[in-house]
């Protein structure tokens, strides 16, 4: 099967060039206009939306695409922060809290995750990594980053920290939107 992969190389127009779509022999002496650039971020999310759904992009070897993104999330949540509850944890991942009781069923069920009584007040419970959540959210993230690694090879570590900066700066700009995008962008803007 051969991939189409003409439209995925599509960037932003280098400075003194020519947008893509301009005719032949326009080029521009300015950088690229604000709408190019925007155009062109809108078309390589989606580019990367749809390898990432292709590949799911879930790691090397044997632990490949073996938990889903909502196990991981949460899996990884729970082991960078520690106990919560559900209500915490699903404020923290920007989802409700029936969500996560139906994401975190299958987890309890096999092992990954325990509940526990709070330790200051018994009749709350948490949820927490089990020692054999522990160890498979390490598994699923060493070959993680194995992949990571592999994809930007050729990246400097300072190119990588810097794709790294950016993409958490516009996951939670994109966590800050209310559902269904702003109503009135301007008053985003200004929010």
């Amino acid at each position: 099967m051969t991939t189409d992969t003409s439209d995925d190389q599509r960037t932003v127009p280098a400075e003194g060039s020519a947008p893509s779509d301009a005719p032949s022999g326009a080029a521009s002496e300015a950088a690229p206009s604000a709408a190019a650039v925007l155009d062109a971020l809108q078309h390589q999310l989606a580019v990367y939306a749809r390898r990432a759904e292709q590949t799911r992009l879930g790691g090397l070897g044997q632990a490949r695409n073996s938990m889903d993104r909502a196990a991981y999330l949460l899996l990884n949540r729970l082991g960078q922060e520690g106990p919560m509850g559900v209500k915490a944890l699903a404020s923290g991942m920007g989802i409700d809290s029936s969500t996560v009781t139906r994401q975190v069923a299958p987890l309890v069920e096999t092992g990954l995750v325990k509940r526990t009584s709070h330790p200051e007040d018994g009749r709350a419970v948490v949820l927490q990594l089990s020692p054999r959540g522990e160890a498979r959210l390490e598994e699923v993230r060493a070959s993680r980053r194995r992949l990571m690694e592999l994809i930007t090879d050729e990246w400097t570590e300072e190119e990588r920290a810097t794709f790294c900066a950016l993409l958490t700066r516009f996951n939670t700009a994109m966590l800050d939107l209310p559902p269904g995008g702003p109503a009135n962008p301007e008053q985003y803007r200004a929010g």
